[in-house]
C-alpha cells in the first residue's frame, strides 16, 4: 500500500515520526511491529521509508522462509550496501564481517563480535546521514541474522540509527525483548469506518450491502484482505454472493487470492512465477538463466507482471511476502522439484556453491548421494563462518538423503553435534536416535553416548551428568585416548557444578584415564592434578596442580586453535583451582589472561564469565573499585547479550563493600538462580558471611560460612574458611573454629603461598587464647604484605588491633587499628572499616574522616569508561573493549564531565591520573 492508502493507524504512525526523530538528533530507538499476515506491517515500513525521505538513508532486509538456512543471509542484504565503508572498521570486526559474509576464509567468528562490527558499520554510516534500517517479515530471519540484529538494536543508543522490524509470531523470531527500550506495536484489524473505505475502495463493481458486511465481518479489519476480497470476486459474488462458503482463515484466504490471480497465467508465466518463489536472493539474472534452463523466454514475465503480483527489473519483488508463499505453495510438488533443479543449474557453484547444493537437494525425489554429499560440504563451509544452526540444517538434510545406512548414522551424529552447539538440544537427542539406527562403530557409539551426556548436562544438569560421562569416557580410552581425557575433565568439572560431594568418586574412576597420546598438554596436566585432589587429598594434589598452573600461566594461548581438548576451554576451570590452592599470582594472572583473550576474540559468550572471575580476584586484592567496573562491565554484556545474569562479581562487591541490601537482594537471586547447583549456592553464602563479618553479625555469618564449607567445593570452602575460623571464635564456637583453623593450616602447609600461610597464622592466632598469638599475628602480616591479597592484610591489621585492645594495649592497637582503617577505607570495605572506626573510638582515637576522590560520583560503568580514557584511549578503542559504539561513549564522556565539572579528555587525564 501507498502511504496515501495507510487508513486509520495514527498511533503508529505517530509513534513511527517519533522514532525518526528521535534519530535525526542522535537517539536511536527500534519498534517492533507484530501482527498477522496483511494486517499492515509492511505498510507501515513503506510508510516510514516515506516519512524519513529524503533526509534518512534507508537500508533494510526480508526474511525468507526458505532463506533461514543460509547463516547471515539477512545480515548480508541489510548491510551489503554499505560494506564500501567496512575499512574503517577495526581489522577484527573487519575480518570477523568478512568471513561471516564468505569474502575471505577464516576461523568461524565469534557471534557477537560481527555483532559489533554490525554496529558499528551502521553507525559509521550514519554519521553522514540518519540510517534507517527496515526489517520485514522477520520471523523467517536465519538465526545468526537474527541474534546479531537483536544484538545490535540492545547496543544502539545516542547514534543517529533507527531500526524497524516487522514480525508475524513472538515465538518464532528471536527478537523478545529485542531491548528494554524497544517500543512494540502489535498491530489490530482496523476499525469498522476505515475498513469500509479501504473495502471500497477497491472494489471493482457495486457490491450488494449484506456480501460488504460479510466480508468486513470475515476480514476481521485485515487490510490486504480487505483489498484483495474485491479483486478475486467474481461479479455474482459481489452483486449477491452466490458463492460456495470457504473456510480458511484470513492469511490462507489471503493466499488463496493471489494463487487464484496467477492460476488463470500461462504455463510458462506460472512457472517463472514459481522460479522467482523458490529463489530468495531476488537475482534477476539468476532468474533468467534458471527460465533458460526450462526454455522460458522473457515474454513470459509481462503477463506476470501485470497481474500486479511481482515486479522484474534488476531485481525481482514481489508484491507482498504472501504473493511468494502462495505461489511455491500451489505448485505441485513435482514442479517445485523441477525449478529448484532449474535454479540449481543456474546458480554459480564457485560463488555461490551453498545455495546450489540447496536447490539440488531439493530438487531430488527420494535419496542422493551426490545431494547429500554436497550439502556436507555445505555445512563445513557454513560451520566455518559462524553458522552453526545453517550447518545443522545442512546436516540434517544431508541426513535425510543419504541412502547408505553406515553413512546416514555418521551424518546423523554429526547433524546431532551441529543441532546440540546451535543450542537445539531437543532436535539433536531425536537426531542420535536415528544415529543409533546405525550401523555404528564402537568409536561413534562412544561419541553418542558422550553428545547425550553433554546434552542432559545442557538441559537438566541433573545429578546423573558425572556418571554418564565417566561411561563414555571409559569406552573412549581405547579408541580415543585424547578424547578419553577430555571426558574425564569434562566429568569433574560437572561433578563440581552440579553436586561437590560426588567429585572424590568422580576423580577415583577418572584414576584410570589412559595417559596423554603426546606431550601432556595444559588441560592433560590438570585433569591429573584434579585427580591427585579429590581421590587422594588436598596435599597430594598440591604439587600437580602447581604444575598444571605453571603450565598454563606458560602457555602461549595467542594463535592457538580452539577445540575440545584446548588449553583455552579450561582457562576458566584452571583459574578456579588457583583460587582453591591460594596461589594468587597465577591465578590473578590467569584471569586477566582469560579475559584479554575472550575480548581480542570478540567471544561474547564467555566473557563475562571470564570477568566474574577477574572481578572476583580484585574483591580479595582489595581493589574493589576496579571490581566494580569489571562486574559493570560484565552486567552491561549480559544485559546485551540476554544472557543469564551472573551476579558473584556484583556480589563479591558488595559483600566486601559492606552494602548490606545489596548483598542480601544478590544472595537471594543468587540462590534462586542456582537452583540445584549446589556449588553456585556456596558462593553466595560465602560472601554473605564475608558481609556478616564486617557487620559484626557473627552467629550468622557462622551459620552462613558452615553451609558453603559443608557443600565441599574446594574452591568456595579454601575461601569460607578464614570466615568461618573469624565468626566462629565471635560466635563463641571454639570447636567449630579450631576445626576449621586446623583444616585451613593443612591446606596451607601444601600449598605454601604467602596468601595461604598468611590465612593460616591469622586463623591459628584467632583461636589461640595465650600470648602466643602475637607471634601468629605479626606472622600473617609478613606473609599477606608478600601476597597481593591486600584485602586480608587490612582485615588482619584490623583482628590484630581488636586483640591488642582486649589485651589493654592501647597504643599497639591504636597502631593496627589505625593502619586497618586507612587501608579498608581506601579500598572502600565500608562494613569492615566501621568495625575498625569503632575500635579506634574505644581506644580514645577519632578515625579520619574518608575524603571524596575524583570519581566517586560516577556510577561503576562511567567509572570504567573514565578510567579508559583517562589512559589515553580514543572512543573508538573503549567501544570496541565494551562491544558499545563510539557515540555512545562520546555520551558517557559527556555525563561524566558533568558529574566532575570538567570539559576535557586532558582534564580528565589530570583529575583520574594526578
Amino acid at each position: 500500500m501507498k502511504l496515501t492508502t495507510l487508513l486509520g493507524r495514527r498511533a503508529e504512525r505517530e509513534a513511527v515520526e517519533k522514532l525518526l526523530e528521535a534519530a535525526r538528533v542522535g537517539n536511536s530507538g527500534t519498534i517492533i511491529l507484530r501482527g498477522q499476515p496483511g494486517i499492515g506491517k509492511t505498510a507501515l515500513l513503506d510508510y516510514a521509508r516515506e516519512a524519513g525521505s529524503p533526509v534518512f538513508r534507508v537500508v533494510g532486509c526480508v526474511g525468507v522462509e526458505s532463506e533461514a538456512l543460509f547463516a547471515f543471509a539477512a545480515l548480508h542484504q541489510l548491510c551489503a550496501p554499505l560494506l564500501d565503508e567496512a575499512k574503517r572498521l577495526p581489522e577484527s570486526q573487519r575480518v570477523a564481517i568478512d568471513v561471516a559474509f564468505g569474502s575471505r576464509g577464516g576461523p568461524a567468528p565469534d557471534m557477537f563480535l560481527v555483532g559489533l562490527a554490525t554496529l558499528n558499520l551502521l553507525t559509521d554510516a550514519a554519521e553522514a546521514a540518519p540510517l534507517l534500517c527496515l526489517i520485514d517479515d522477520a520471523q523467517w530471519l536465519d538465526p545468526a541474522s537474527a541474534q546479531v540484529l537483536a544484538f545490535v538494536s540492545r547496543r544502539i543508543a545516542h547514534e543517529r540509527v533507527a531500526m524497524m522490524f516487522a514480525s508475524r509470531e513472538l515465538e518464532t523470531d528471536g527478537l523478545h525483548p529485542v531491548t528494554a527500550d524497544a517500543v512494540e506495536l502489535r498491530l489490530e484489524g482496523l476499525r469498522d469506518a476505515d475498513s469500509r473505505s479501504l473495502l471500497m475502495r477497491g472494489a471493482h463493481a457495486p457490491v450488494d450491502e449484506k456480501v460488504r458486511d460479510r466480508i468486513l465481518a470475515e476480514a476481521r479489519g485485515n487490510p490486504l484482505a480487505l483489498l484483495e476480497f474485491p479483486r478475486r470476486a467474481r461479479l455474482t459474488e459481489l452483486a449477491g454472493g452466490f458463492e460456495s462458503p470457504g473456510a480458511l482463515n484470513v492469511p490462507r484466504r489471503i493466499e488463496e487470492g493471489f494463487r487464484r490471480r496467477s492460476a488463470g497465467l500461462s504455463e510458462d508465466a506460472q512457472l517463472l512465477l514459481l522460479l522467482a518463489a523458490a529463489d530468495a536472493t531476488g537475482d534477476a539474472v539468476l532468474l533468467w538463466r534458471a527460465a533458460e534452463e526450462l526454455g522460458i523466454t522473457p515474454a513470459a514475465v509481462e503477463p506476470a507482471q501485470e497481474t500486479g503480483l511481482i515486479e522484474v527489473d534488476t531485481r525481482v519483488r514481489f508484491r507482498h511476502p504472501l504473493v511468494r508463499s502462495a505461489v511455491y505453495r500451489s505448485a505441485t510438488p513435482e514442479t517445485r522439484r523441477r525449478a529448484h533443479r532449474a535454479l540449481a543449474a543456474a546458480t554459480d557453484p564457485r560463488t555461490d556453491p551453498d545455495r546450489r547444493a540447496w536447490h539440488h537437494a531439493s530438487g531430488v525425489v527420494g535419496v542422493s548421494e551426490d545431494a547429500a554429499a554436497e550439502l556436507e560440504r555445505s555445512a563445513e563451509r557454513t560451520r566455518a563462518r559462524g553458522g552453526v544452526a545453517a550447518a545443522a540444517a545442512f546436516l540434517q538434510r544431508a541426513t535425510e538423503l543419504t541412502p547408505e545406512p553406515a553413512v546416514r548414522a555418521r551424518r546423523a551424529l554429526a547433524a546431532a553435534h551441529a543441532k546440540h552447539d546451535a543450542g537445539a538440544s531437543a532436535a539433536a537427542e531425536e537426531l542420535l536416535t536415528v544415529a543409533e539406527l546405525g550401523p555404528l562403530d564402537e568409536l561413534q557409539r562412544a561419541r553418542v553416548d558422550l553428545l547425550r551426556a553433554r546434552i542432559t548436562f545442557h538441559l537438566t544438569q541433573s545429578n546423573d551428568v558425572p556418571a554418564m560421562l565417566l561411561e563414555a569416557a571409559r569406552n573412549l580410552t581405547v579408541l580415543d585416548p585424547a578424547l578419553a581425557r577430555e571426558t574425564y575433565l569434562h566429568a569433574i568439572d560437572a561433578a563440581l557444578v552440579v553436586d561437590a560431594s560426588s567429585v572424590a568418586e568422580v576423580a577415583d574412576v577418572a584414576r584410570s584415564a589412559p595417559p596423554p597420546p603426546g606431550e601432556p598438554s595444559p588441560p592433560d596436566l590438570l585433569l591429573d592434578a584434579l585427580v591427585a585432589t579429590f581421590a587422594i587429598g588436598y596435599a597430594a594434589g598440591a604439587p600437580p596442580v602447581r604444575r598444571a598452573m605453571e603450565a598454563f600461566r606458560d602457555h602461549g594461548f595467542d594463535g592457538e586453535a580452539t577445540g575440545e581438548m584446548g588449553s583455552r576451554r579450561w582457562l576458566w576451570l584452571a583459574t578456579r583451582t588457583a583460587a582453591a590452592f591460594f596461589d594468587d599470582d597465577i591465578g590473578i594472572t590467569l584471569a586477566d589472561r582469560n579475559v584479554r583473550l575472550a575480548r581480542e576474540a570478540g567471544a561474547l559468550t564467555t566473557l563475562p564469565l571470564s570477568l566474574v572471575a577477574l572481578s572476583s580476584a580484585l574483591v580479595l586484592t582489595g581493589d574493589l573499585s576496579r571490581a566494580a567496573e569489571v562486574a559493570a562491565e560484565e552486567a552491561a554484556i549480559t544485559t546485551a547479550t540476554d544472557a543469564v545474569p551472573l551476579l558473584y562479581g556484583q556480589l563479591y562487591v558488595a559483600a566486601w563493600g559492606g552494602h548490606e541490601l545489596d548483598t542480601r537482594r544478590l544472595f537471594k537471586a543468587s540462590v534462586a538462580n542456582a537452583g540445584e547447583r549446589l556449588s553456585e549456592a556456596a558462593t553466595a553464602h560465602y560472601a554473605l558471611a564475608v558481609l556478616l563479618n564486617g557487620l559484626g553479625q557473627y552467629g550468622a555469618a557462622r551459620d552462613a560460612a558452615a553451609w558453603s564449607n559443608e557443600m565441599g567445593e574446594l574452591v568456595n570452602s579454601s575461601l569460607t574458611l578464614p570466615e568461618l575460623v573469624e565468626a566462629s571464635v565471635r560466635a563463641n564456637d571454639p570447636d567449630g573454629a579450631s576445626a576449621a583453623a586446623d583444616e585451613l593450616s593443612t591446606r596451607a602447609a601444601a600449598s605454601g603461598t604467602a596468601w595461604a600461610l598468611g590465612l593460616a597464622a591469622r586463623s591459628r592466632a584467632l583461636v589461640t587464647t595465650d600470648p602466643t598469638a602475637e607471634t601468629c599475628y605479626q606472622e600473617a602480616i609478613r606473609h599477606l604484605q608478600n601476597s597481593r591479597m591486600k584485602g586480608h592484610l587490612a582485615r588482619t591489621h584490623l583482628v590484630y588491633g581488636e586483640w591488642l585492645r582486649r589485651e589493654g594495649r592501647r597504643q599497639s592497637a591504636r597502631e593496627q587499628l589505625r593502619t586497618a582503617h586507612e587501608m579498608l577505607t581506601d579500598m572502600r570495605a565500608d562494613a569492615f572499616a566501621a568495625r575498625a572506626a569503632r575500635e579506634l573510638r574505644a581506644t580514645g582515637q577519632h578515625p579520619r574522616n574518608r575524603s571524596t576522590e575524583p570519581g566517586t560520583e560516577l556510577t561503576a560503568h562511567e567509572q570504567l569508561v573514565a578510567r579508559l580514557v583517562a589512559t589515553g584511549s580514543t572512543s573508538r578503542e573503549v567501544a570496541t573493549q565494551l562491544f558499545l559504539s563510539p557515540r555512545t561513549i562520546d555520551a558517557h564522556l559527556r555525563n561524566i564531565y558533568r558529574k566532575l565539572g570538567i570539559s576535557s579528555r586532558k582534564q580528565l587525564r589530570d583529575l583520574l591520573n594526578p
